[in-house]
């Protein structure tokens, strides 16, 4: 048993806590911006609810986070009251927010100065995958230090690999991201000519979903797609956040990613739409409109 702590209980961070808590059976310590999730996070689960970052991480070995972005991230590690203001040395700070690969380096440093350890950690699995615990984990970071904290983050993940140095396991997310954006333009498409042509969607799926186009998104999004229901799932804010992220990545280190632009644009056009808050599978919707 370890002591943690975990600041961020959004629809990632509050199942993820509990799984430290329940799975791990880790002496746990939980903050949260909105007070009141964590004192309800804290009764669920057993652990305890602090009052700032700082209180959260003081005297912990593995302290978990998971916001929105990058400048929610420096606001509870580096900002006033922020974690890394009690941060101990030899402690290991794991990050699961997505963010930028650049925060990802500023933090290993912050926190080396600090005689602690950084690990930029983001997931893929969306909020199913928080809560049933089998999470994909992609990380930058030491390798010893990656294997120190690897059994403390199985507790929430099915898959945990060490993708490189600090910022690794971000630019790894932004792979992620980048994929599931043609993969979901691709099946809503389908989807939609299909459609047109008359076919019967359901026995399409069946078939071809055994083939080369088999992929997660068509195996777990094409029933909800063809029902035209989007009303759950990782939202199309929270996308474009990430495809930000990505291509502000990509002018920096020179790649080319004209889908992914593309594909950015088609969800900004589902946002006007007012689907700010539908599963990223609502690239159909634009089809259909």
């Amino acid at each position: 048993m370890a002591k943690v702590a975990f600041i961020g209980l959004g629809v990632m961070g509050y199942p993820m806590a509990g799984h430290l808590k329940i799975k791990g059976g880790h002496d746990l310590t939980v903050y949260n911006r909105t007070a009141a999730k964590a004192a309800k996070w804290a009764e669920q689960f057993g652990g305890r609810a602090a009052a700032t970052p700082a209180q959260a991480a003081d005297g912990a070995d593995f302290v978990f986070c998971c916001v929105g972005n990058d400048d929610d991230l420096r606001s509870v590690t580096t900002g006033k009251d922020g974690a890394f203001e009690t941060l101990k040395a030899g402690a290991i700070f794991i990050d699961n927010t997505t963010a930028s690969a650049e925060v990802a380096r500023e933090l290993d440093v912050a926190a080396s100065a600090r005689g602690a350890h950084f690990i930029d950690a983001p997931v893929s699995g969306g909020q199913a995958g928080a809560e049933n615990g089998v999470l994909t984990v992609m990380c930058g970071g030491d390798p010893d230090v990656f294997e120190r904290a690897r059994p403390i983050i199985d507790a929430y993940a099915r898959m945990v690999g060490l993708m490189g140095p600090a910022g690794s396991g971000q630019l790894t997310k932004m792979v992620n991201q980048i994929c599931i954006a043609g993969l979901v333009q691709g099946l809503a498409e389908g989807i939609h000519f299909g459609k047109k042509a008359g076919l019967d969607i359901e026995k399409v799926i069946e078939v071809i979903s055994k083939g080369a186009a088999g992929s997660w998104q068509m195996e777990n999004r094409h029933k909800t797609m063809n029902a035209g229901k989007y009303d759950f799932g990782f939202a199309i804010d929270w996308m474009r956040k990430d495809l930000d992220i990505v291509l502000t990545e990509a002018r920096s280190n020179g790649a080319k990613l004209p889908v992914t632009a593309l594909v950015d644009q088609f969800y900004a056009d589902v946002q006007e739409m007012g689907g700010n808050r539908w599963d990223t599978s609502s690239l159909l919707a634009r089809l259909e409109k």
